[in-house]
């Protein structure tokens, strides 16, 4: 049995199928230490390494397609590791023997809220790709005045650095004197994007939290720090999402691990673990 080089390099996470085609044009790919070609296959018994490093080979029945949802913190950064020593969004996660987290995309430090991971690398590089449209809806808190013909102008377009953008929707949500809450959608990840285009019509964003991903909605019992894992039905819709064939349905995750019906003080007390295990 083999597998096209580039296929399994995508589903270890490491990028795209058309990125890691890239790549392998590049040189930076070896099997058993020749350089890699495009179209070559590999199977279990090959060594593959990216950039030098070794990557593990596994085939897709061996990795079960798990996704959970994060609660991110404002401060934390979308990285596995950091040489100025900031927290970063994987140190709560939990444990996964023989396989790894790959995260759906970032927020940026001063954001928080609903953040996915998946250990199928595929799924996670399909749900990235702009190509699905997968629609973000954030709430944000912004200080100053929003006129009408502003939110009309952010509802119809206005010009960043990297091209034009807009929400799809935007809503008002309450809030006093300066300071007021909007809901907004977009379809895009693009670095920074949501603060970019309130700054495009002069508003500071003072808070920032993303609330849903496509139909996966934040967990009002899921405190910051916090994970919960989907179960195969919300799994099954991810994967539909992206034209991606559904997994069996698993035995069911106990009661008080699903994400409707979260034992908060059990998810704190799991966090405060995990807090002073990475402050040692």
């Amino acid at each position: 049995m083999s597998e096209k080089l580039q296929k399994v390099l995508a589903r270890a996470g490491i990028g795209s199928r058309r990125e890691m085609e890239r790549v392998i044009a590049e040189g930076r790919v070896s099997i058993n230490g020749e350089i890699a070609t495009l179209g070559v296959r590999v199977g279990e018994g090959d060594t593959l390494r990216v950039d030098g490093k070794q990557i593990r080979y596994q085939t897709a029945e061996s990795i079960p397609c798990r996704v959970l949802v994060y609660n991110k913190p404002e401060g934390e950064i979308c990285s596995r590791s950091d040489p100025e020593h900031k927290k970063t969004v994987f140190d709560r996660l939990p444990r996964m023997p023989g396989g790894r987290w790959i995260a759906v995309g970032r927020l940026d430090i001063n954001t928080s809220g609903l953040l996915l991971f998946t250990t199928d690398g595929e799924l996670a590089n399909r749900l990235m790709h702009p190509s699905h449209e997968i629609e973000r809806e954030y709430a944000v808190r912004v200080f100053g005045e929003v006129t009408d013909g502003m939110a009309q102008k952010l509802r119809t377009g206005v010009q960043l650095e990297d091209g034009p953008a807009k929400f799809s929707k935007l809503s008002r949500q309450g809030g006093e004197g300066l300071n007021r809450w909007y809901h907004v959608t977009l379809s895009e990840g693009r670095n920074r994007e949501v603060r970019r285009m309130w700054e495009a019509v002069e508003v500071v964003v003072s808070r920032l939290t993303r609330i849903r991903y496509g139909d996966i909605k934040m967990p009002r019992s899921l405190p910051l720090g916090g994970w919960a894992e989907l179960d195969s039905k919300e799994v099954n819709y991810l994967r539909k999402t992206v034209k991606m064939g559904p997994i069996e349905a698993r035995k069911e995750l106990p009661r008080s691990n699903k994400v409707d019906v979260i034992k908060s003080n059990r998810i704190r007390k799991a966090v405060r673990k995990a807090e002073l295990r990475r402050d040692k």
